[in-house]
Protein backbone atom coordinates (compact mmCIF):
# COMPACT_ATOMS: atom_id res chain seq x y z
CA UNK A 1 0.00 0.00 0.00
CA UNK A 2 1.46 3.35 -0.90
CA UNK A 3 0.70 6.57 1.28
CA UNK A 4 0.54 10.08 0.32
CA UNK A 5 3.38 12.08 2.04
CA UNK A 6 2.92 14.49 4.59
CA UNK A 7 4.02 17.86 3.23
CA UNK A 8 5.94 20.45 5.39
CA UNK A 9 4.40 22.85 7.43
CA UNK A 10 2.21 20.06 8.88
CA UNK A 11 2.53 20.05 12.15
CA UNK A 12 2.84 15.84 12.47
CA UNK A 13 6.56 16.59 11.16
CA UNK A 14 7.67 18.39 14.13
CA UNK A 15 7.04 15.47 17.01
CA UNK A 16 9.47 13.40 18.32
CA UNK A 17 7.94 9.97 17.17
CA UNK A 18 6.85 7.51 19.96
CA UNK A 19 9.15 4.40 20.04
CA UNK A 20 8.43 0.91 19.36
CA UNK A 21 7.42 -1.33 22.22
CA UNK A 22 6.74 -4.49 20.01
CA UNK A 23 7.34 -5.37 16.84
CA UNK A 24 4.17 -6.91 15.05
CA UNK A 25 3.04 -8.02 11.52
CA UNK A 26 1.87 -4.35 11.42
CA UNK A 27 4.67 -2.85 11.87
CA UNK A 28 6.42 -5.21 9.19
CA UNK A 29 3.75 -4.69 7.00
CA UNK A 30 3.58 -0.88 7.65
CA UNK A 31 7.92 -0.89 6.94
CA UNK A 32 7.22 -3.15 3.41
CA UNK A 33 4.69 0.08 2.87
CA UNK A 34 6.79 2.81 3.47
CA UNK A 35 9.29 1.35 1.17
CA UNK A 36 6.98 0.90 -1.65
CA UNK A 37 5.78 4.88 -0.92
CA UNK A 38 9.44 5.86 -0.78
CA UNK A 39 10.38 4.08 -4.01
CA UNK A 40 7.03 5.71 -5.83
CA UNK A 41 8.09 8.95 -4.86
CA UNK A 42 11.98 8.41 -5.99
CA UNK A 43 13.19 8.75 -2.39
CA UNK A 44 16.24 7.06 -0.62
CA UNK A 45 14.38 7.48 2.76
CA UNK A 46 11.39 7.71 4.18
CA UNK A 47 10.34 8.10 8.25
CA UNK A 48 6.67 7.25 9.46
CA UNK A 49 6.17 10.69 10.50
CA UNK A 50 6.17 11.71 6.73
CA UNK A 51 3.31 9.42 6.30
CA UNK A 52 1.35 10.85 9.26
CA UNK A 53 2.33 7.74 11.30
CA UNK A 54 4.09 9.10 14.97
CA UNK A 55 6.32 5.74 15.49
CA UNK A 56 10.09 5.47 15.26
CA UNK A 57 10.99 3.66 12.27
CA UNK A 58 11.71 4.45 8.65
CA UNK A 59 13.25 2.80 6.05
CA UNK A 60 16.05 3.53 3.80
CA UNK A 61 17.78 2.67 0.97
CA UNK A 62 20.65 4.64 -0.76
CA UNK A 63 22.05 1.89 -3.15
CA UNK A 64 19.48 -0.31 -5.08
CA UNK A 65 19.10 -3.86 -2.65
CA UNK A 66 20.75 -2.29 0.23
CA UNK A 67 17.48 -1.40 2.40
CA UNK A 68 17.59 -0.70 5.98
CA UNK A 69 14.40 -0.98 8.12
CA UNK A 70 15.28 0.85 11.23
CA UNK A 71 12.76 0.30 14.76
CA UNK A 72 13.85 2.65 17.02
CA UNK A 73 17.15 3.78 15.66
CA UNK A 74 19.72 5.93 17.91
CA UNK A 75 22.97 7.32 16.16
CA UNK A 76 25.60 6.27 19.41
CA UNK A 77 28.86 8.06 17.70
CA UNK A 78 29.77 10.09 15.10
CA UNK A 79 33.13 11.12 13.21
CA UNK A 80 33.98 14.09 11.18
CA UNK A 81 31.85 16.56 9.22
CA UNK A 82 31.07 17.10 5.51
CA UNK A 83 28.75 19.60 4.11
CA UNK A 84 26.56 18.56 1.23
CA UNK A 85 23.26 18.87 -0.41
CA UNK A 86 19.88 17.86 0.72
CA UNK A 87 16.36 17.45 -0.01
CA UNK A 88 13.19 15.77 1.34
CA UNK A 89 9.84 14.11 -0.21
CA UNK A 90 8.16 16.18 2.73
CA UNK A 91 9.42 19.51 1.46
CA UNK A 92 9.28 19.16 -2.65
CA UNK A 93 11.02 21.06 -4.44
CA UNK A 94 13.64 22.95 -1.50
CA UNK A 95 17.43 21.91 -1.76
CA UNK A 96 20.58 23.00 0.65
CA UNK A 97 23.67 22.44 1.73
CA UNK A 98 23.62 21.18 5.40
CA UNK A 99 27.08 19.96 7.92
CA UNK A 100 26.57 16.29 8.95
CA UNK A 101 28.68 13.71 10.77
CA UNK A 102 31.21 12.21 7.72
CA UNK A 103 30.66 8.83 10.21
CA UNK A 104 27.69 7.09 12.35
CA UNK A 105 27.11 4.20 14.02
CA UNK A 106 23.31 3.70 14.73
CA UNK A 107 21.55 1.17 17.04
CA UNK A 108 18.34 -0.30 15.91
CA UNK A 109 16.15 -3.21 16.39
CA UNK A 110 15.54 -4.94 13.27
CA UNK A 111 12.03 -6.61 11.51
CA UNK A 112 12.44 -9.82 13.67
CA UNK A 113 13.16 -7.97 16.97
CA UNK A 114 17.01 -8.34 16.51
CA UNK A 115 19.63 -5.42 18.28
CA UNK A 116 21.36 -4.33 15.13
CA UNK A 117 24.62 -2.09 14.59
CA UNK A 118 25.91 -0.11 11.77
CA UNK A 119 28.31 2.33 11.14
CA UNK A 120 27.48 4.44 7.52
CA UNK A 121 30.17 6.93 5.94
CA UNK A 122 29.59 9.76 3.63
CA UNK A 123 25.89 9.61 1.73
CA UNK A 124 24.81 6.84 3.84
CA UNK A 125 25.43 8.22 7.02
CA UNK A 126 23.94 11.48 5.60
CA UNK A 127 20.10 9.48 5.44
CA UNK A 128 20.41 8.05 8.09
CA UNK A 129 20.89 11.08 10.53
CA UNK A 130 18.27 12.70 7.91
CA UNK A 131 16.01 10.30 8.69
CA UNK A 132 16.41 10.22 12.34
CA UNK A 133 16.08 13.89 12.30
CA UNK A 134 12.67 13.22 11.64
CA UNK A 135 12.09 10.37 14.45
CA UNK A 136 12.97 13.39 16.57
CA UNK A 137 11.08 15.86 15.07
CA UNK A 138 13.76 17.97 12.91
CA UNK A 139 13.98 18.99 9.48
CA UNK A 140 16.92 19.34 7.19
CA UNK A 141 15.72 22.87 6.51
CA UNK A 142 16.25 24.36 10.41
CA UNK A 143 19.64 23.52 9.56
CA UNK A 144 20.65 24.58 6.10
CA UNK A 145 23.80 26.82 5.44
CA UNK A 146 22.83 27.74 1.76
CA UNK A 147 19.74 27.46 0.36
CA UNK A 148 19.95 26.23 -3.90
CA UNK A 149 17.08 26.87 -5.94
CA UNK A 150 15.78 23.86 -7.97
CA UNK A 151 17.22 24.71 -10.85
CA UNK A 152 20.50 25.68 -9.70
CA UNK A 153 20.75 21.67 -8.33
CA UNK A 154 21.93 19.98 -11.12
CA UNK A 155 24.62 22.59 -11.53
CA UNK A 156 25.54 22.57 -8.09
CA UNK A 157 25.93 18.61 -8.28
CA UNK A 158 28.00 18.77 -10.96
CA UNK A 159 30.91 20.82 -9.67
CA UNK A 160 30.80 19.12 -6.38
CA UNK A 161 30.44 16.02 -7.70
CA UNK A 162 33.99 15.20 -6.73
CA UNK A 163 34.39 16.56 -2.97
Amino acid sequence: MRYPIIIHPDERLLKKAAPIEYITDEIVTLLDDMYETMIAHDGIGLAAPQIGKNLRIAVIEVEEGDRFDFINPEIIERKGTSIDVEGCLSIPETYGTVERADEVTVRYYDNEGSEMEVTAYGYLARAFQHEIDHLDGKLFIDQVIDKIEPEDLERYMEEHADD
